[in-house]
């Protein structure tokens, strides 16, 4: 039996590990993943679901509408159905720019466009994807809240909030979720967002855990090197020298833990996530049925503290090499 995990204040059991959808918005947009096949993204779902897994994470401005319509019809007549979570805020024009907006009017025509596109008639989990514009965020709350009251969406919950954001949204209404970047490589949340969110009780799930799938196991620096243009990830530094060489360094680490149980690099870095006790969940990116082969063990997999030390230990010893690098130079 799947280990399911309480959302926050809600009354959503889901399982530790997501379904993530933003690369089966396919291509022609500003943060796209590159080209994908609708129908290899509908059976990446389905396999997910089957697996266990009881959520799905989208938002509209992946593929600009584009990974909505896809998780919508991957769901259609299933007879188990996931819970869906999606996100507003960004907004996109005639001429596919992408612009913020948390006005009122803009987030109720984001939430009927939404229902429309995921074909359904209730929202389990809706998401404000950026705190931006910033000064209206009371605003954008209080549309949600609105949502909520109406039943258009079961709960409500934000994404890449500090919690100074936080707190202003708590006073127009309670946040269900937070949904923070956190990974081995992309760590601020520990300092003071995790910490927060355990104590107010507010659900945490993590996006990209496993950096974009650099700590996944099946990166080198060859395919680093040659990501498209039309490939977000050609841009970041993670996947550029001098920090790609340290990252795959840390896979290998990952690497050397998995093979005790069995388990691949991107199981352990998911389980790294997952031992943090104010995470609630962490969303897997997927794009076809077979990756869901590298991942899916984390459902039930976990780190003991002496592995997660021995990781820990890895980026000590990166710091010190680090530093006597630049005291020779």
């Amino acid at each position: 039996m799947t280990e399911l995990r309480k959302l926050g204040n809600s009354d959503l059991s889901i399982t530790p590990l997501g379904v993530g959808a933003w690369a089966m918005g396919g291509s022609g947009w500003q943060f796209s993943w590159g080209d994908q096949d609708d129908a290899e993204s509908a059976a990446a779902i389905r396999a997910a679901i089957d697996a266990g897994i009881n959520w799905i994470d989208t938002a509209a401005v992946y593929g600009l509408g584009h990974s909505e319509e896809v998780v919508g019809e991957a769901v259609k007549g299933l007879s188990k159905k996931p819970f869906i979570f999606t996100k507003c805020e960004r907004r996109w024009s005639e001429d596919r720019k992408i612009f913020p907006s948390l006005k009122a009017d803009s987030i109720r025509k984001e939430c009927e466009d939404s229902l429309r596109r995921l074909k359904v008639e209730q929202i389990d989990l809706y998401q404000i994807h950026w705190p931006e514009p910033e000064a209206d965020i009371e605003e954008g709350w209080t549309a949600m809240a609105k949502l909520k009251e109406e039943g258009k969406v079961r709960w409500i919950g934000v994404s890449n909030f500090n919690v100074q954001q936080l707190e202003r949204a708590m006073k127009i209404a309670p946040v269900t979720s937070l949904q923070p970047p956190y990974s081995l490589l992309v760590r601020k949340v520990e300092l003071e967002i995790l910490p927060f969110c355990r104590e107010h009780g507010i659900g945490t799930i993590v996006y990209s855990p496993m950096r974009a799938g650099l700590l996944a196991g099946k990166m080198t620096k060859e395919r680093a090197q040659s990501l498209p243009p039309d490939d977000w990830r050609s841009r970041d530094k993670d996947f550029q020298e001098p920090l790609l060489s340290r990252n795959l360094q840390l896979v290998e680490i990952l690497r050397a833990i998995g093979n005790r149980h069995g388990r691949s690099p991107g199981e352990v870095a998911l389980a790294w996530t997952l031992h943090n006790p104010a995470v609630t969940a962490a969303i897997v990116g997927l794009r076809r049925p077979d990756q869901l082969k590298g991942t899916i063990g984390a459902l039930e997999f976990r780190l003991a503290d002496e592995e997660v030390a021995e990781i820990e230990s890895f980026f000590k010893r990166s710091e010190q090499n680090q530093e006597a690098a630049a005291a020779r130079s």
